[in-house]
């Protein structure tokens, strides 16, 4: 069996002492740990007995080298078939560093809600859906379901998930998340859609509110 990757990223650990849940958090596409454990800074405080980890993706961008991607953009391929290629890749790199972190914390899936911003949240769908053992949460903001066809056969557990997403988003489109919302729901996933009026690809302040009362019941 080929080695896998090991991810590594900021991380910070509980306010209150050992952590007693955990919020890993997956970047998007040219960016870095760093850009996304600013949401773990905002939520510290809120939960303090919450370890917030934020890994770099496996590979240095293509399109920005001092970024990082869970798979390439190949403008040349299919772009469904091309993502599809890049999640198989990625998902397996994911569940080992979630199995490591797991291992090192004590925690397990029923501890951990899986954040991820555009790419990372594609991943973290893709990723989540297929845990044997159901997560806490998944929020997955400007993202999609990765080959939704294939959703159906290999879903393994259905944690609730929050899709938030801008609607004025021109790098993935709102309808990726408008598309995820019922093929979830006819999953039997408890599955909600918060929707940015006038946000574009980003994390504006009132989907940020819903995701902290998401994390706020789920945790």
């Amino acid at each position: 069996m080929t080695d896998l990757v090991k991810l590594s990223g900021p991380m910070l650990t509980p306010t209150s002492g050992p952590e007693k849940s955990l919020v890993v958090l997956l970047h998007g596409y040219g960016s870095d740990g760093r850009d996304l454990i600013a949401l773990g800074q905002f939520w510290r405080d809120s939960f303090p007995d919450t370890m917030f980890v934020a890994p770099n993706a496996p590979h240095v961008c293509g399109g920005n080298p001092f970024g990082y991607e869970w798979f390439p953009l190949d403008l040349e391929r299919d772009r469904t078939l091309s993502r599809l290629t890049g999640a198989e890749t990625a998902h397996p790199i994911i569940d080992g560093f979630l199995a490591d972190l797991w291992a090192q914390t004590g925690l397990g899936p029923a501890d951990t809600i899986l954040v991820g911003f555009s790419q990372g949240a594609m991943m973290a769908l893709y990723t989540g859906l297929r845990l044997a053992e159901p997560l806490k949460g998944i929020v997955a903001f400007s993202g999609l379901i990765v080959a939704p066809e294939k959703l159906g056969a290999e879903i393994a557990s259905k944690p609730p998930v929050l899709l938030i997403h801008g609607d004025m988003d021109d790098v993935v489109p709102v309808m990726g998340s408008e598309a995820a919302l019922p093929k979830l729901i006819d999953l039997g996933v408890d599955a909600g859609l918060h929707i940015s009026q006038g946000s574009g690809h980003t994390i504006a302040q009132d989907g940020l509110d819903a995701a902290t009362a998401f994390l706020r019941k789920a945790i």
